[in-house]
């Protein structure tokens, strides 16, 4: 059962400036839906292409799908053990990360489209049992993230948010 607190939008404040568009990318009333869903349509897009075609960039100067699908596994994580961090209540601040750096670090093993999904959704299961384990008087929680304060709440969103995020940008 999901609790209000955490299903109600993250307000001004609460954020960064800089995570109000993963925010705006989940629709009203629908969070939890996206959470649950995102690792099917994130398939049904990405599931046909082959592991040749996934290893070319989307553009010129672009990551290739290879690439975003690592990207969106490795900040999945990111984002679930900063909401870990924050919902224990741990007084010390985390770092950001720079998206590029840990990109060019991911070596020269080549994934295939499948296993990378099949990761998202192990990665996914797990997020969404932390979630519905995160008690409501949780929601306001705070924590900072990079020097900025941030609540529980929004660590709940940033997960689907950064995903929609790349759903809608996708030029497949």
């Amino acid at each position: 059962m999901m609790r209000a607190m955490l299903a109600t939008r993250p307000q001004p404040g609460e954020y960064a400036e800089s995570h109000a568009g993963y925010i705006a990318c989940v629709p009203d009333g629908d969070w939890l839906q996206r959470l649950e869903q995102q690792p099917a349509e994130l398939r049904a897009r990405l599931g046909h292409l082959t592991d040749d075609a996934a290893a070319l960039p989307q553009a010129p100067g672009k990551w290739s799908t290879l690439d975003l699908l690592t990207h969106i596994n490795d900040t999945e994580r990111v984002f679930a053990f900063r909401l870990l961090w924050v919902s224990r209540g741990d007084p010390n601040g985390l770092p950001g990360f720079e998206q590029d750096i840990w990109a060019a670090n991911v070596g020269d093993l080549r994934r295939s489209v499948t296993s990378l999904l099949d990761e998202f959704d192990a990665i996914r299961r797990s997020n969404l049992c932390l979630v519905h384990a995160l008690p409501d008087a949780y929601a306001d929680r705070r924590g900072v993230i990079n020097g900025t304060s941030i609540s529980v709440r929004t660590l709940a969103w940033l997960i689907p948010g950064h995903v929609q995020h790349h759903l809608e940008r996708l030029a497949i």
